[in-house]
């Protein structure tokens, strides 16, 4: 006779074994219509499981996020289902629940096209209603195979095989026709989904991810709990398509990609004058906070990332060359081996520490083609990589600095909502416990002296040690993770670092990574995103533009835009042959802060006619008076 013991610690007994529908019937009539899956001791199943021994249950509705997950896995296999009836002879692969939705990949010789997708929901949406039922089976590894191989599909086949003998194979079937090879949970019954879905787009996609193998077609789709939440979410779409870094990086004339370097930028002047802004201002943040700047080279002798470690684990992704003396050499994908060689010149004592390295370094990374997107993944980047040597006693207090550092960089890019993911010791690690508790404690302290939320990532942390990571959320809503301090306990000894302590011997020291944008590409991508093109004055890689109404009134304008120029801020003047009007458009579209009208009511007052982007409204301001306004304005910003 099993006892379920529910979250709230009330207990129900049954004579005999019994399913988690049956359970939900007995807790309210009201929770059995909203129950979707449940966890029994912990593991999810579907409510038609049986139970027959004591154990600890909890029930999901579409409330929770275990419950929308199951919504979207049910989704995708309705959407397989749909595939299949539609178009016979297609063959489906693997269908996973990912943020915010779902994809299956197909193997079909005919491409998706958008006319499809409209086809494959409207089939999706009779069989959602139809209410087909939701049925698991267990089948042995053999039949598995051959009948998957008899029906012509062979990737199913080939994953079947992939799979540990030991492994269960469940097999789940929708209605009388449909059935797929899938772990589960699912729902009851196809009419539990819902109708809060819509299929996104169509791309492509290798076979298990590798280029090496058949190109498949991989649909996308989004699935919600309510009406509400789906339009909500293709809103918040919308607007992401509007700030699309790529679309607005070319409309600014600020940078471009080419075929010849697959996922390396084009810089332009304006994109270019962006970057070094960047670096301007997180340069004048280190150097007052103690840092000092170094440059290390872009290439260094294999022998060298065999000795970190970086080849066994990264060497896939690295570039390398061989010299005619046969010598293997690698471009670097990250700076830490480099730092390292620039502490052990000469001998260090504990007095030199907190020993405070950075860079601007170049980093080359291979990522997959199909990988790259925009700023946001690409194979060349730069790192804003700073390494802190210090001591065991010195974790808390650097972790503290570097933390505080981070958070009000953020808040003066605009970013003050951020969440900290703290990650302590994995299973397999180097380094002695009682060094992993001194720097899981100094890391969690810094953490809670930020007063941020924060979450626990048991046992994500590196190998060598544990880490923080940084998360920023945008103006629409969306997260994304930037910057990292990681605890290394492994490297510097690795590479022979060490200092003379205060009795006399040598110890190895605790080396801290640091990172505040991560990679420079990718936070201008995440900056023209959550400013959708539309910087803060101070950052704006052009901030004015002038504009003389006609050509009598060029050289008063040249003189306005000098006398910009003169205080610090950037300034161009408009002489092309073009109506005012146009003019007006074409630098709202490159999203100028701050266009300057002169006519001859400005030359006779000395002024000038400003018009702010987004305004229809102009104000007429002594040119002084905005110089002194404006330069005040963009040093007050930019902290310089």
């Amino acid at each position: 006779m099993p006892i379920i013991t529910l979250p709230d610690g009330k207990n129900l007994s049954f004579s005999n074994q019994v399913t988690g529908l049956e359970i939900v019937s007995k807790i309210s009539k009201s929770l059995s219509k909203q129950a979707l899956i449940m966890s029994v001791d912990g593991e999810l199943k579907d409510l038609y499981h049986s139970i027959n021994k004591d154990c600890s249950v909890k029930i999901f509705t579409a409330k929770d996020p275990e419950g929308l997950e199951v919504i979207r896995h049910d989704t995708a296999h309705i959407m397989a289902m749909a595939v299949q009836e539609l178009y016979p002879g297609t063959q489906v692969t693997i269908g996973p629940v990912i943020e915010n939705g779902f994809y299956y990949d197909f193997a079909r010789k005919d491409p998706f096209t958008e006319e499809d997708l409209k086809k494959i929901e409207k089939r999706m949406s009779e069989i959602i209603d139809k209410d087909v039922k939701t049925r698991r089976e267990v089948w042995k590894r053999d039949k598995a195979i051959s009948h998957f191989k008899k029906i012509g599909e062979k990737y199913k086949a080939e994953i079947i095989e992939s799979i540990p003998e030991d492994e269960e194979l469940s097999i789940y079937h929708h209605g009388d026709t449909w059935y797929d090879l899938c772990r589960g949970p699912h729902l009851l019954s196809s009419g539990k989904i819902g109708k809060a879905f819509k299929l996104t787009k169509v791309a492509g996609a290798y076979w298990r991810g590798d280029s090496k193998n058949e190109m498949l077609q991989r649909i996308y789709g989004t699935g919600w709990a309510s009406q509400k939440d789906l339009e909500d979410y293709l809103g918040r779409i919308q607007e992401a398509e509007k700030r699309d870094h790529r679309k607005l990086g070319k409309e600014m004339d600020l940078f471009h990609f080419r075929e010849e370097s697959p996922g390396s930028v084009f810089w332009h002047e304006k994109g270019w004058t962006l970057f070094r802004k960047l670096i301007d201002y997180m340069r004048a943040r280190q150097n007052a906070a103690g840092y000092r700047e170094v440059n290390t080279p872009e290439m260094l002798d294999r022998q060298l990332w065999e000795k970190s470690g970086h080849w066994e684990k990264y060497g896939e992704n690295m570039y390398t060359s061989e010299t005619p003396d046969e010598k293997v050499f690698a471009i670097k994908p990250m700076n830490c081996p480099g730092h390292i060689q620039v502490f052990n010149q000469g001998l260090k004592s504990y007095r030199d520490l907190p020993l405070r390295i950075t860079e601007f370094g170049k980093v080359h990374r291979y990522e997959p083609s199909g990988a790259l997107h925009g700023l946001l993944r690409v194979r060349a980047f730069t790192q804003d990589d700073a390494h802190i040597f210090c001591s065991e006693d010195q974790i808390t207090s650097e972790c503290l600095s570097v933390t505080n550092l981070i958070l009000d960089i953020y808040k003066d890019l605009g970013f003050e909502n951020v969440a900290l993911k703290y990650a302590d010791r994995p299973e397999v690690r180097v380094g002695e416990d009682k060094v992993w508790d001194k720097a899981e404690a100094s890391l969690l302290e810094a953490v809670k002296a930020s007063k941020l939320e924060y979450t626990i990532n048991k046992g994500e942390g590196a190998f060598y040690g544990p880490k923080i990571e940084f998360v920023l959320r945008d103006a629409i809503g969306r997260d994304w993770q930037c910057g990292t301090v990681q605890v290394d306990l492994n490297l510097p000894g690795r590479l022979d670092a060490s200092y003379v302590d205060k009795d006399g011997t040598k110890k190895v020291p605790v080396m801290l990574h640091r990172a505040l944008f991560g990679s420079l590409e990718r936070f201008i991508g995440i900056l023209i995103e959550n400013y959708a093109g539309k910087f803060p004055f101070w950052i704006s890689p052009l901030q004015i533009v002038v504009i003389p109404i006609s050509e009598d009134f060029e050289e008063y304008a040249k003189k306005v835009s000098k006398k910009i120029k003169e205080t610090g801020m950037s300034s161009i003047v408009d002489l092309k042959n073009h109506n005012l009007n146009y003019k007006i458009r074409e630098h709202s579209l490159a999203k100028i802060p701050i266009l300057l009208i002169c006519g001859k009511k400005e030359v006779d007052s000395n002024s000038v006619t400003i018009r702010r982007l987004d305004s229809n409204k102009q104000e007429n301001m002594e040119l002084n008076q905005f110089l002194q306004k404006f330069s005040a304005l963009n040093k007050a910003s930019s902290k310089n």
